[in-house]
């Protein structure tokens, strides 16, 4: 079987689960499972094989012409580079470790074939991403993601919290979107194809007229897709979904693809200097003010969701600086460990017998109940902290490299400026990493709150793959002096300076939070309880835990957050209002648009509708009145008409005579 093949099985096996899935999935519910699992275990199969004979250093390109367009042509058509390849993988090894770990945290949810349907529709439009050469085929498998997301996001539909995150994520992405697409057509017209090699051909010979406005209309999809300052906002309540929907968005799919975008059309970023510089500063931004509100959560999902926002900073700083192998090495190493973090997460919850009980305040006693979330978690939490050797560490320092090149002109793809933007921001965020790193860690498992209630032991389903995740989250990083030529060739290891500033900077932030919370833990007196009213609709591990009179977040004596933000506690907790202030700008304008419209529309328009509608009626009640069924009646009517005619006639006869 050919290379090509094999590529176009890969997205092809999980839309094809998919649809057998939600196809059969009520009248077949033994098929459900493997229909989920089998398809997207094949898939990553497949994507390996193709990874190991594109081997890195050559491009496979195939494409077949779809029905002429008049203008500019539409091809489906595969572009695998090293890149590529590598996502691919990713996305199939990520998706099949959610898929296996579902069959069990989703036991015995009643929608769980639908959830398991879009789970691999999800994947199949994320493999379509990676593969595609054409960026209108691409187009479609970035706009069913976004749409697979507002039904898994909002799974949970009951909760008001669900069908609020959903229709926000769905929102706030699509506003990206718009000038997204704007720019797909902006950047065909100039290079007079949609082909992702046709377009880089022409960037290299100087042929885009107009690479800065193009380059920032694509980088506002990008920002909603990958959530990154200012359109990041969707991502933190998008944890009201199932836990492994958040580990599948977060570390393979959804925010992965605008990283990926601007990674494989990095060129078309290049030519602009003002885009990157735009990007460096969104990066820059998007770092320290998410590590920031990391610091300042209590929901241990929030706290992972901003920690998403961060790393993805980290990605779109080493594009900012023209090193797409840097981006995409962190790419790769953050899928790991992010979404073990999410399934070890999960397991947290899955022992309180509830989705809801996601508060450090309210955990206790962990590392003993649960050992295999305990241990993977800390593994993870570890590379996320970049504390060598594990692979945060190797992936992160590639980043903070290409930007100490760029700031020191060794790298002229990008403005020094940016490449300064990226490296003071990237070892500011480094130091809070580890301070919220760590601070989970002793909040989840080393806490003094009352223990979650017991829920049984865990499936195998669900600690089988966060073992399996552990070992990339741990060794990935050692493997970037094997993979060279998937990475454009160039070195992926860390220079001293960086190592030495990057690594002290997080063992610092970590020594200092370790501290402060001792100090706390010292202080500590036991938690007024607060009673609480149970919702009529929770679950039964729901009301047992919220029958412990658990104490509230905002009065946790032992939260080293609130006392090492000081006065920034109250914004980053709230995500620096960001959610008010566009509330205040964007949706009440808009709202009081609709007001408007609906007003006019009711007092004016309306108005005339009904009064022409009530003229006609009275003409006709004026007509209905007349037609009385009475031969009499008609018959002197005519008499009568007659008469008047004749009078009018005569009338009118003199007056002519006399003239």
């Amino acid at each position: 079987m050919t290379t090509t093949t094999l590529a176009v099985l890969v997205p092809l096996l999980p839309f094809l689960g998919a649809a057998a899935g939600l196809a059969t999935g009520r009248r077949a519910p033994g098929f459900v499972r493997p229909l989920a699992v089998l398809p997207t275990l094949a898939a990553a199969v497949l994507a390996v094989l193709v990874a190991i004979r594109q081997g890195g250093n050559t491009v496979i390109e195939a494409s077949t012409q779809l029905t002429p367009t008049g203008s500019v042509p539409i091809s489906l058509g595969l572009h695998i580079d090293g890149f590529a390849a590598l996502v691919a993988v990713l996305v199939g090894v990520v998706a099949s470790c959610v898929q296996i770990y579902s069959t069990g945290y989703l036991r015995e949810d009643p929608r769980y074939p639908s959830y398991a349907a879009l789970v691999s529709l999800f994947t199949a439009a994320m493999l379509l991403v990676v593969y595609s050469g054409d960026l209108m085929v691409l187009l479609v498998g970035w706009e069913i993601m976004g749409i697979c997301s507002y039904f898994l996001v909002g799974h949970y539909w009951e909760t008001p919290e669900a069908r609020s995150a959903s229709l926000k994520a769905f929102l706030v992405t699509k506003l990206g979107d718009v000038p997204f697409l704007f720019g797909l057509f902006a950047l065909a017209t100039d290079a007079g194809t949609f082909r992702i090699d046709g377009i880089l051909s022409t960037v290299a010979s100087g042929g885009l007229d107009h690479p800065t406005l193009v380059a920032l209309l694509l980088l506002a999809g990008v920002a909603g897709k990958s959530a990154q300052f200012p359109l990041h906002t969707w991502l933190p309540d998008a944890m009201a979904g199932p836990t492994p929907v958040s580990a599948l968005i977060h570390a393979a799919t959804m925010v992965a693809a605008g990283i990926y975008f601007v990674a494989r059309l990095l060129p078309v970023f290049a030519a602009s200097a003002a885009a990157m510089t735009v990007l460096a500063v969104m990066a820059a931004i998007t770092m320290v003010g998410s590590a920031l509100a990391a610091l300042a959560q209590d929901d241990i999902k929030r706290v992972l969701a901003y920690s998403t926002i961060g790393q993805l900073g980290y990605m779109a700083g080493a594009l900012a600086v023209g090193d797409r192998g840097a981006a995409v090495f962190h790419l790769l190493s953050h899928a790991a460990f992010k979404a073990l973090l999410f399934l070890a997460a999960g397991a947290v919850i899955h022992a309180a017998g509830t989705n809801s009980l996601t508060a450090m305040s309210r955990m206790g006693g962990l590392a003993k109940r649960i050992p295999d979330a305990y241990w993977t978690m800390t593994v993870a939490l570890l590379a996320l902290a970049a504390i060598p050797p594990f692979a945060g560490f190797f992936s992160k320092e590639a980043v903070l490299v290409a930007a100490e090149h760029t700031a020191l002109g060794d790298r002229t793809t990008a403005p020094a400026g940016a490449g300064w933007t990226i490296l003071v921001a990237g070892l500011l965020t480094a130091l809070l990493t580890a301070a919220y790193a760590l601070r989970l860690w002793l909040r989840a498992f080393r806490g003094h709150g009352p223990e979650a209630p017991r829920h049984g032991r865990q499936p195998l389903a669900m600690t089988s793959v966060l073992w399996v995740l552990a070992i990339p989250s741990l060794g990935f990083g050692l493997s970037a002096v094997y993979l060279d030529d998937w990475f454009d060739g160039e070195a992926l290891t860390p220079t001293l300076t960086t190592a030495v500033l990057g690594t002290g900077l997080a063992v610092a932030g970590g020594a200092v939070t370790y501290a402060v919370w001792r100090t706390l833990a010292a202080r500590a007196v036991p938690a007024v309880p607060t009673p609480h009213v149970a919702h009529p609709d929770a679950d039964a591990g729901l009301v047992e835990a919220e029958a412990l009179h658990l104490p509230h977040p905002a009065r946790d004596p032992a939260d080293p957050g609130r006392a090492l933000l000081g006065p920034l506690y109250g914004p980053a907790a709230d995500g620096f209002h960001l959610d008010a202030l566009y509330r205040k700008v964007f949706v009440r304008p808009v709202l009081g648009a609709a007001s408007l419209v609906r007003f006019l529309d009711r007092e004016v328009v309306d108005t005339y509708v009904s009064g022409a509608a009530g003229s006609a009626k009275g003409l006709g009640w004026l007509v209905r009145r007349a037609q009385t069924g009475n031969l009499q009646t008609y018959l002197s009517a005519l008499l009568a008409g007659s008469v008047v005619l004749a009078i009018a006639a005569v009338a009118l006869a003199n007056a002519f005579a006399g003239a």
